[in-house]
């Protein structure tokens, strides 16, 4: 899917680039969450956060909101488990109606939805733009690894 990036999204992203040498191939400044939300080139995730998140909390300072990043990943389903980290995703189904269900370890339900719907609204916005799907329902699962 083609999207042009505007002039702040642009700036956000070279200050991650030259504040910790990531590579971020897309940003959302989400001005609801007052946070922004970088995407993360596959394999650049440990350097974008730094030495115990010491990069992010850099961040943060420099540009006074709070910070998130996703790893991007070409496979739905990594990247529907890489949108949803640290929440535990049992599995990702599509739906008849196209929509994606994803499916959380029951007791990392309240982590997946995040406060006020937060991780959620974050995983709608980059589905919808990177895989042209719509997120359906999140749900409770059954943890396969136990």
């Amino acid at each position: 899917m083609i999207r042009t990036i505007c002039f702040k999204e642009r700036r956000y992203i070279e200050e991650l680039r030259i504040l910790t040498r990531a590579t971020a191939l897309d940003c959302i400044i989400d001005e609801r969450f007052d946070r922004i939300v970088y995407l993360i080139k596959e394999g650049d995730m440990g350097l974008a956060i730094g030495r115990k998140g010491s990069n992010i909390r850099k961040m943060q300072r420099v540009l006074g909101k709070r910070i998130e990043m996703v790893e991007y990943s070409p496979q739905i389903e990594q990247f529907a488990k890489n949108v949803f980290k640290p929440a535990d995703v049992v599995g990702v189904a599509k739906g008849d109606n196209g929509k994606l269900a994803v499916y959380i370890n029951q007791n990392d339900l309240g982590i997946a939805i995040g406060k006020g719907g937060c991780t959620i609204e974050k995983a709608r916005l980059f589905l919808a733009r990177y895989f042209d799907t719509e997120l359906g329902e999140v749900l409770a699962g059954v943890d396969t690894h136990a």
